[in-house]
């Protein structure tokens, strides 16, 4: 009996993980979108430290949708993050000829002195890959080298 009702136990929570939601709903000024930024679902080597010209400022993309963003001449902010995926989880992205090009949203976790409510909403950035170059871009200026995956 106490076999069963451990089968019974594994099976529910194997049956949890299996179809758990890879992605978050979002509101922001335009309306709800999805974002991921659960690295099983983006299977893309795209967290680390993004520099502008190899110093600040920069924006940093850490595991479970954490990081930094930093603006121009403005101090590093703590925010959460994700790529843009449709309402199944699967990243949305215009794929060209030798780059990819995905939308970045963040929004910051503290509130500075003179924020305005739209400082603290969502907002979206183009972000890119290029295969030529193996390097990846956030608004087109911050940059960090990647390395390509093989193939499974």
């Amino acid at each position: 009996m106490k076999v069963n009702n451990l089968l019974y136990v594994a099976l529910l929570l194997l049956s949890l993980n299996c179809f758990s939601q890879n992605w978050d709903k979002i509101e922001a000024k335009d309306g709800i979108h999805y974002i991921s930024h659960y690295m099983q679902n983006i299977n893309l080597d795209i967290l680390g430290k993004y520099l502008y010209k190899g110093q600040e400022p920069v924006v940093e993309l850490n595991e479970y949708g954490m990081g930094f963003y930093q603006l121009h001449e403005q101090p590093k902010r703590p925010m959460i993050w994700g790529l843009e995926c449709d309402d199944r989880g699967a990243l949305i992205y215009k794929k060209g000829f030798d780059n990819s090009k995905y939308t970045l949203w963040y929004q910051y976790t503290t509130k500075l002195e003179g924020d305005t409510e739209d400082d603290l909403n969502w907002k979206q950035v183009e972000f890119t890959m290029h295969f030529n170059t193996l390097k990846m871009f956030i608004q087109g200026e911050r940059s960090k080298d990647y390395k390509e995956i093989a193939s499974k």
